[in-house]
């Protein structure tokens, strides 16, 4: 059977089961005197600079009939008004008065009030499930670029080191062959590495998509002005855009800030993708021995670069 037409009675399921649980089919969104259409057009004009007619049609996918008859029920209701475009004399702008924007915030707190009645009774891990689920729905069915979804940050939060040793453990099972004593290894860098960690000297790179993580970079401070990169990773999804170079240079900027005069890391050598980029970068291979650990045979390798010269 075709995948797609499996999928499809799951899909069709939901959006019956969806649309009733927020009453879409009513005539009248939330008891309220509008439609959900109305509703969406309200906050478009609320939230967006510059808006137009023609941006609302674009975006919203509206008959420009529909929505011509929906603009001047707001005018003739006091909820909105049009300036003409300075820079187009053939267009409007649309804007909320303060009408409409009381009338805005009053079906914002509506529909606030609905959802969290929706989820109140529902335990914690049930309410991050069902945020987490419609996150990916968003992000698979969204036409926007995933470059835009993508945030670094370099603070360390609680429950990161675990998303990390499942992202590596994940990772190097599917492209390598690891088994669980990989994951057992990881386990042990993070454990040792947490108990000196230290913001002045050791900094984390995490990328992030739709809050969660899919990659990261780590340079950890040594005695001697040495310092060593750690956990670069990239989820195969993230690859390919630049994001792994850009880690790289900022991981070797950070280097250069504090002072460090050498920095090393260690890899394997099935890690061609990343090595490429690290002897481009301009690391050196100084050492290199085998090891049968993790269910596989490899060559484990250290590249060195140094920083200054004597």
């Amino acid at each position: 059977m075709n995948s797609h037409t499996s999928i499809i009675p799951i899909i069709r399921q939901f959006n019956r089961f969806y649309t009733k649980v927020l009453g879409l089919l009513d005539k009248h969104l939330l008891d309220s005197d509008f439609s959900l259409s109305e509703v969406r057009v309200l906050y478009e004009i609320g939230h967006s600079e510059h808006c137009t007619a023609s941006m609302l049609i674009e975006q919203l996918r509206l008959d420009p009939g529909y929505l011509s008859r929906m603009l001047k029920r707001f005018e003739k209701l006091g909820l909105t008004y049009r300036v003409q475009s300075k820079e187009d004399g053939r267009s409007s702008l649309l804007y909320l008065s303060e009408l409409g924007k009381e009338t805005l915030a009053r079906m914002d707190a509506l529909s606030d009030e609905q959802i969290r009645n929706m989820i109140l009774e529902l335990p914690d891990q049930s309410q991050r499930s069902i945020a987490r689920s419609m996150t990916a729905i968003e992000r698979e069915l969204s036409s926007e670029p995933i470059e835009r979804r993508i945030h670094v940050r370099t603070e360390l939060k609680p429950g990161d080191v675990g998303a990390l040793i499942q992202l590596h453990g994940w990772v190097y099972a599917k492209e390598c062959g690891y088994n669980h004593t990989f994951e057992a290894y990881v386990c042990k860098t993070f454990y040792d590495f947490l108990q000196t960690y230290s913001p002045d000297k050791d900094r984390f790179w995490l990328v992030e998509s739709d809050h969660e993580i899919v990659g990261s970079i780590a340079v950890i401070g040594h005695p001697g002005e040495r310092a060593q990169i750690r956990w670069f990773i990239l989820h195969p999804d993230y690859r390919g855009m630049g994001i792994g170079k850009k880690l790289i240079q900022e991981a070797i900027t950070y280097c250069r800030e504090k002072g460090y005069r050498d920095v090393f890391l260690e890899t394997t050598d099935d890690q061609k993708t990343a090595i490429t980029m690290y002897t481009k970068a301009g690391f050196v291979k100084t050492l290199e021995q085998e090891n049968m650990g993790w269910g596989t045979h490899h060559i484990e390798q250290t590249y060195e670069l140094h920083l200054h010269k004597e």
